[in-house]
């Protein structure tokens, strides 16, 4: 049988679109295959280098975990400055699930980052051969701008525990700026050039995570929770890895890096700045609130008794209540709680939230001068 010529024709053009589209279809995805395996790797690659930090005497209503990243095959661990790594067990959890006792090496105020080790016991740090981190190498071959993509690891709102992947975010940097920051009544300490970013970063739990290229290149690590202080709004940001401080020692002026830090650190030869906090400190202010005896050196905020007619008392605070929050900022200790106070003065109204019973309690709380007695 002869097939007429247009109808030959037709067929031949169904079979060409058909073709095309099998092309089409093919070339699509096998392009998006290729281009989602190195994302893929990066996050793999990323994740085996970062650890999960979870610290002791959390309550609710208060983050005690955070992020960290290996800095050191042995498993030196930089991440930032929080209260919680003030315990007797800072536990830290590796990218495979396993579980392993840390102890803090160094906090450094002027950087606002901590260098924490992973202790020798059940498995000998001298075993270790983690995937890591070099610094050094990092901060002098990597140069990041405003406008370049990056990717943020980190474990927001504790979404990873054991071998979970941390959270990924994509962004863009948007600007490379001093930080001008406050968390309540606490201004940061660290107020040198940091990456703002486009992408909401900052969560509890994420400080100390890693700020990377889209090649996982790591650049910074990413800052605790802080407002803006022009704004008063939250703020993003990292930490680049190229970080360097003016330190005044009495007259002289010395420079501390974040590379030194880290180097100096692991051999535990880092000498610790000693902040000169008299200038944020205000002449302090009354608030009527007797704590517990403070026999330790991280007792928590319970309220003992309530000075009568004080401002404590106005507030409508109780005996039993457990500061959890001071304008925002979590409160861990008696220690802490007075350390924030000696920077208000008469006049000041304080946000307090107190744990009372298995609920949270906020109150305002109108300092005064002290009593004369």
């Amino acid at each position: 049988m002869i097939m007429p010529p247009h109808k030959a024709m037709m067929l031949s053009q169904q079979f060409s679109r058909l073709f095309l589209l099998a092309t089409f279809l093919f070339v699509s995805m096998t392009g998006r295959a290729e281009a989602q395996q190195p994302f893929d790797e990066v996050c793999k690659t990323v994740n085996q280098r970062m650890v999960k930090l979870f610290g002791s005497g959390g309550f609710r209503g208060v983050a005690s975990y955070g992020s960290g990243i290996l800095v050191s095959p042995k498993g030196h661990i930089l991440t930032a400055a929080s209260q919680f790594l003030d315990t007797a067990d800072l536990r830290v959890h590796l990218y495979d699930g396993r579980r392993l006792h840390a102890r803090v090496l160094f906090v450094e105020p002027e950087l606002d980052l901590a260098l924490v080790e992973i202790k020798k016991g059940e498995k000998d740090t001298t075993e270790l051969e983690l995937p890591y981190f070099d610094i050094p190498a990092a901060a002098k071959s990597v140069k990041a701008q405003p406008g370049d993509w990056i990717l943020a690891f980190h474990n927001a709102f504790q979404n990873a525990s054991r071998d979970e992947p941390m959270t990924v975010q994509h962004g863009v940097i948007t600007a490379y700026a001093k930080l001008y920051a406050r968390r309540g009544i606490t201004e940061a300490p660290f107020k040198e050039e940091v990456f703002f970013l486009d992408a909401i970063a900052n969560n509890p739990g994420s400080a100390g995570g890693a700020l990377t290229t889209r090649n996982g290149e790591l650049i910074g690590l990413i800052g605790k929770e802080y407002r803006n202080v022009q704004s008063d709004t939250w703020t993003n940001y990292a930490i680049p890895l190229n970080t360097k401080v003016e330190v005044k020692d009495g007259d002289k002026t010395r420079v501390i890096t974040l590379v030194d830090f880290v180097e100096k650190g692991i051999k535990g030869e880092w000498i610790v700045t000693k902040r000169d906090d008299r200038k944020d400190r205000g002449p302090g202010a009354y608030t009527g609130i007797v704590f517990v005896p403070n026999i330790v050196d991280q007792t928590p905020p319970y309220i003992e008794s309530i000075d009568p007619s004080s401002p404590a008392a106005k507030a409508g605070l109780r005996p039993d209540d457990l500061i959890v929050y001071l304008d925002g900022e979590p409160v861990y200790s008696i220690r802490a709680f007075r350390d924030m106070v000696t920077k208000t003065q008469p006049g000041m109204t304080l946000k307090v939230e107190v744990r009372r019973g298995e609920r949270l309690t906020a109150v305002d709380l109108h300092l005064t001068e002290f009593p004369k007695r």
